[in-house]
């Protein structure tokens, strides 16, 4: 093998689908190789038609993978301000409706040449090695490192005898992780504890949040910030429901369908309202404090890393959630410092690739 290190990058999902595990594992992709120093490779799921269009929304359907991949591309370069460096493979994956999630079919680790096999990052590794039968990971590649992005255990407890679910869940999530990765990056506090794990957030925001934020805060010193609204965005599965039950308790918000969250429409807020106690590395509020808004979340592990930040403001009930809000509403966000600003852009993974394997 050459001294040339190869990164290959497994991920659970793609676009169109707008999840976490098909937006983040793309963009840290494209940063890896920005610098032309290493090769990278995303290796990401080939949907067949009919899952295609239980999947993907506004009925996006791809014919072939490279139709899909010059998709993803195009998506890509309409975001960052460098020309992409990183190759996209696909492997034959399979949704499952009752999971709600796209399942791998076959050996993973045939998508990458032996040859090539130096570093192996799996994003959601439990999820990746749940019915992983073939080749050991950990034989193939120099380093495996997992990325935990979703805590699965809190979503298993909701269904049906979701304890006894869970329970049995949260030993084949350990078992799994121990036998494929020789390490485990667990993106916040509210992901399960996994053998040889940390907790770090390496994930970051895109810079483009960075630059709004900046452009507000001149407009705000202008004394430019329009009136206050409450608006509420997506176009998940969920979303007909929560427009019946606004409009049911007469809630003086607008239900809107999802936009891009760099979006133009979305720079003129001042307050973001994130109480989701089910996040794990909470992007959008990440996004939201480098545009410069105030944010107001809930005293939960998953929102522990912005803590730091003094526009993002913590509650513990129901009474100190509409003080802040109110408090936010009538009063102004505070400027990102520069350190902040550094803060915001989260910690590279290959930081933690050379960490010992014990």
């Amino acid at each position: 093998m050459s001294m040339r290190q190869h990164i290959a990058i497994f991920t659970t999902a793609s676009l169109p689908w707008l999840t976490g595990t098909a937006v983040n594992p793309l963009f840290r992709a494209a940063y890896l190789a920005k610098s032309g120093e290493r090769d990278v490779t995303l290796v990401i799921p080939w949907l067949s038609l009919k899952d295609q269009e239980l999947v993907y929304p506004n009925k996006i359907t791809f014919d072939s993978p490279s139709e899909q991949e010059s998709y993803v591309y195009r998506w890509l370069e309409e975001r960052i301000d460098f020309r992409p460096k990183f190759g996209i493979k696909f492997y034959p994956g399979k949704f499952s409706k009752e999971m709600r999630s796209i399942l791998p079919v076959g050996d993973l680790t045939k998508c990458i040449p032996d040859e090539e096999a130096d570093i192996a990052v799996l994003e959601e590794p439990e999820h990746l090695n749940w019915y992983h039968h073939g080749r050991k990971w950990k034989n193939k590649f120099r380093r495996v490192i997992g990325i935990v992005h979703t805590n699965y255990l809190e979503y298993v407890r909701r269904e049906k005898n979701g304890q006894l679910l869970a329970f049995f869940l949260k030993y084949a999530n350990t078992w799994v992780t121990r036998i494929y990765c020789h390490k485990i990056i667990r993106l916040s506090a509210a992901t399960q504890e996994l053998p040889r794990s940390i907790v770090c957030n390496v994930h970051g925001v895109n810079p483009k949040f960075l630059k709004i934020g900046k452009e507000k805060l001149e407009q705000l010193q202008r004394g430019r910030w329009h009136s206050q609204r409450v608006d509420l965005y997506g176009s998940g599965e969920d979303s007909d429901e929560v427009r019946r039950e606004a409009e049911k308790l007469s809630l003086a918000v607008k239900v809107h369908p999802g936009r891009d969250h760099a979006d133009p429409l979305f720079h003129d807020y001042k307050v973001f309202l994130n109480p989701s106690t089910t996040d794990v590395v909470c992007t959008t509020t990440a996004e939201a404090l480098a545009m410069g808004k105030i944010v107001i979340c809930a005293n939960h592990p998953s929102n522990d890393f912005f803590k730091q930040f003094p526009n993002c403001h913590i509650y513990n009930n129901e009474d100190e959630f509409v003080k802040l809000t109110l408090d936010a509403l009538s009063g102004q966000p505070e400027p990102l410092t520069d350190e902040q600003s550094m803060s915001s852009h989260g910690k590279p993974p290959l930081r933690d690739s050379s960490m010992p394997r014990s």
